[in-house]
């Protein structure tokens, strides 16, 4: 169905070939499939429990019409929203199939809230009937702060309008067994815990529970989309040759080109597939980010004159038959021409990102290999929680957060851009069209100006994406912060802080463990930005 990745034009690109006959030569693939953790470390920790991701297809077909009966039953119970409390690999995958499917006739609608901004969390509080809304409070850890906090929220308004011996009933919980999740769960009355594999890691696990429990109840046809990644299983297995295999084809190549220094992975899709880059984004970060080494994905960015590109850059086009590609596929053409490094992947339709999910999470696998990477931890994500938990702890003592110092100027953190950086936008902002326009215009500016790739995360989103990559690849990010002030508090129920104090942690605790790792920092408020009056 999706065919080879066409190579003859890499050719001319350093050690593609010569990669790709290592792979085969290596045997990584069955090894793979072996689950061998040797492919990427000596030491299994960490990576022997964590390869359940191959044989998510097989586990989770069964227990579709479980899911399925458990959706109708919401459905014919009148709910009208299902609002997804998660982060990172929680969430993420869910956002796509939200984006790319909607919700079919009759079933809620589904709504991903995966920040801690208190007007977002006002903003969904305000979109949903309580009463008819059912919350899937989704972590792997079953302990991540935002979530918790979030479900306190919700869950002291469910109560106050349902009582709290029935409101349990308007609360769902993902996580893994034995975890302060899994507990509180039951000991709250919620309508049900699916427990996931305990063997796949939140990034990896789009195709288990995280990912179909939320599309479930939408009203995704789960056969389908598994169907569909069985397919690409199969081509990605031990007896298809790699120039035939296109997950290790693709993950050969993005990793033997970024350790040449085609490290910036720009990620293009059809319209109808928006945002799958943001789910691609977390799995290629979070998973080869490290060591000083990393793939950094570059989604979203404007689409600007060939000449604007630095020669770090390997284009990837997923392309989704009879959607409007006409402008994607002129500038594709343009970018190839120029003689930069370009993978196009045809899909026939929407329900061939099951197929996708698959397909990338083996060619990280491989990428990493390759990179001499191990891909399933995340060592530098810890920097931040601890330096928030460390801020949060100083305020419940003194009543104020620690400022952490930064330069005020955007011209001044470019001027420090060399060839093969990249800038990184964090904006710990509510997402609307104004602050969407402004970053967009200094991404297009940056880029044209400097010849660097640019990339934008919505803070504390890309805490549990890019932020691992952040801290732990290659130094070479240009990181600015930008805040706004919280206009309408809310509190966290049952602790001594609030969301805006909770958020305005995090951005801190983050700008601090950045410059901790010694990367070049600038910081601006929303209104500077807008300011600016770029473009």
């Amino acid at each position: 169905m999706w065919g080879k990745i066409g190579t003859n034009h890499l050719t001319q690109f350093a050690d593609v070939e010569n990669t790709l006959a290592d792979v085969q030569d290596r045997q990584i693939v069955p090894r793979i499939w072996q689950k061998d953790y040797s492919v990427w470390k000596d030491n299994p920790f960490e990576i022997g429990d964590r390869l359940g991701w191959l044989d998510l297809t097989n586990t989770m077909l069964p227990q579709v019409a479980d899911l399925k009966d458990f959706a109708n039953q919401i459905k014919d119970l009148g709910y009208r929203h299902v609002v997804l409390l998660a982060m990172g690999g929680s969430s993420l995958a869910p956002e796509v199939i939200r984006q790319t499917f909607g919700n079919a006739p009759g079933y809620p609608e589904l709504i991903v809230l995966d920040s801690t901004l208190p007007k977002r969390i006002l903003e969904v509080t305000d979109q949903v009937d309580l009463a008819h809304t059912l919350f899937l409070l989704s972590s792997k850890s079953g302990s991540s702060i935002e979530s918790l906090s979030l479900y306190q929220h919700f869950r002291l308004k469910v109560d106050i309008l349902l009582g709290s011996t029935t409101a349990g009933k308007n609360f769902v919980a993902i996580t893994d067994l034995g975890t302060p999740l899994a507990r509180l769960a039951q000991d709250q009355g919620f309508r049900n815990v699916f427990f996931a594999q305990s063997d796949v890691g939140g990034r990896y696990s789009a195709l288990s529970h995280f990912g179909l429990v939320p599309a479930a109840l939408i009203g995704v046809d789960l056969e389908k989309l598994l169907l569909r990644a069985t397919s690409m299983r199969a081509t990605c297995s031990p007896a298809v040759h790699i120039s035939e295999n296109p997950g290790a084809t693709l993950g050969g190549i993005i990793g033997s080109l970024a350790l040449k220094g085609r490290d910036k992975l720009t990620l293009l899709t059809s319209p109808s597939i928006v945002r799958f880059g943001l789910w691609a984004e977390q799995l290629i970060a979070e998973s080869t980010g490290k060591d000083g080494k990393g793939i950094v994905p570059v989604i979203g960015e404007p689409l600007l004159e060939v000449e604007s590109f630095g020669r770090d850059r390997v284009f990837v086009y997923l392309r989704v038959e009879d959607d409007p590609n006409l402008e994607l596929d002129a500038f594709i053409q343009e970018v190839q021409s120029s003689g930069q490094p370009v993978l196009r992947l045809d899909l026939a339709d929407a329900y061939d990102v099951g197929a996708e999910f698959f397909r990338w999470e083996m060619a990280t696998a491989i990428a990493g290999s390759v990179m001499g990477i191990h891909p399933f931890n995340q060592p530098d994500v810890q920097a931040t929680k601890d330096a928030t938990d460390g801020l949060l702890a100083q305020y419940q003592i003194s009543g104020r957060l620690e400022e952490v110092d930064a330069s005020n100027s955007l011209d001044e953190l470019l001027s420090q851009a060399t060839t093969g950086d990249y800038l990184v936008i964090l904006a710990y902002v509510h997402e609307n069209p104004e602050i969407e326009r402004a970053l967009a215009a200094i991404r297009k500016r940056v880029t044209k100006e400097y010849k660097i790739a640019t990339c934008l995360g919505y803070g504390p989103r890309y805490l549990h994406s890019t932020g691992q990559l952040h801290k732990g690849g290659a130094n070479t990010g240009l990181f600015l912060e930008i805040t706004e002030s919280v206009d309408h508090d809310l509190p966290v129920p049952g602790q001594i802080y609030s969301f805006g104090v909770l958020s305005n942690a995090q951005a801190r605790g983050d700008l601090k463990a950045l410059q901790t790792s010694g990367r070049r920092t600038a910081k601006l408020t929303k209104e500077q930005v807008l300011a600016l009056n770029i473009g």
